[in-house]
């Protein structure tokens, strides 16, 4: 049977999963590891939030982060609160009525806000929402939506979307061809980039540990993270970004695999700056994405 492009719904009830204080994601992508799946398409996903209050940034681990990921100044990067977020993620994956194997998953777009400045020794709360999701050509897409709040305010939210593979008979839209201009910054990216930036992040996926680890999952070499590579261009571009009141807009293409040799390009349009990394030999696009 083939579907046409159709916004499903989730279960009307919220489902409020509480806990106290923001899980060790390496204990949670064990469990996720032996997670099954029972979606099947057509299903709707449950409408589950989940929340933690009065919790403190760990300085130690945003030194590193900013020094893994080339930050130089002294503010919270933006994609480091993703880091944050991420183990609210994993939770919400392994309630017992979400249908979805979290392993296997493709992190294909990812959209930050950066609302207010804070104070990093702050207390703050976040919560984690399963969004909307649609049926397309490649399966099942579908968000989980993140609001982060400092002294009752909210400062910083983020919508991620996910890729559940599966056959819906859907046309494929063809991507749009991009060329960048200018002269790109021709960057190195170590074959430990994955094991630095899990130690940080607490992503221990084994496809972007080694090159055996990654091999057992289907990749021909181990991967770079997503999100290290989308905060390694903030960290070029963070001279130009505001305290807040910005919006950074990401769309993961193909993986860069480890070791590599990449070009990162930057072209500004008015109030809107354009980014991309390409492959090193130009051929193909791993990421693109846009600030405003």
């Amino acid at each position: 049977m083939a579907y046409s492009n159709k916004v499903l719904e989730t279960a009307t009830e919220k489902q409020l999963i509480a806990i106290s204080k923001l899980p060790k994601l390496p204990l949670l992508l064990g469990r996720a590891a032996l997670k099954s799946g029972f979606y099947q398409i057509g299903d709707n996903l449950p409408n589950l939030s989940i929340g933690v209050e009065s919790f403190y940034l760990d300085a130690e681990n945003l030194k590193r982060y900013r020094q893994i990921c080339g930050f130089q100044s002294q503010r919270i990067p933006a994609t480091y609160l993703f880091v944050v977020a991420f183990p609210l993620f994993i939770r919400l994956m392994l309630a017992k009525d979400f249908p979805l194997r979290p392993m296997g998953l493709v992190h294909l777009h990812n959209k930050i806000s950066v609302e207010h400045a804070f104070d990093e020794k702050s207390p703050l709360s976040i919560t984690a929402t399963v969004g909307s999701n649609e049926l397309t050509s490649r399966g099942l897409e579908w968000n989980i939506d993140t609001q982060l709040y400092s002294g009752g305010q909210s400062v910083w939210t983020s919508k991620s979307t996910f890729l559940q593979r599966c056959k819906t008979g859907i046309n494929r839209q063809s991507l749009e061809t991009v060329n960048p201009k200018g002269k790109p910054q021709i960057w190195s990216i170590p074959a430990n980039i994955g094991r630095r930036y899990a130690r940080v992040s607490g992503d221990y996926n084994p496809i972007h540990l080694t090159d055996i680890t990654a091999k057992l999952l289907g990749f021909k070499r181990a991967i770079a993270h997503g999100m290290w590579s989308k905060a390694r261009c903030l960290a070029a571009l963070e001279n130009d970004l505001p305290d807040a009141g910005y919006q950074v807009n990401t769309s993961f293409r193909k993986p860069v695999f480890l070791p590599s040799s990449v070009r990162f390009y930057s072209e500004k349009q008015g109030s809107k700056q354009d980014f991309y990394l390409f492959k090193g030999s130009g051929s193909d696009m791993h990421l693109q994405g846009s600030i405003l």
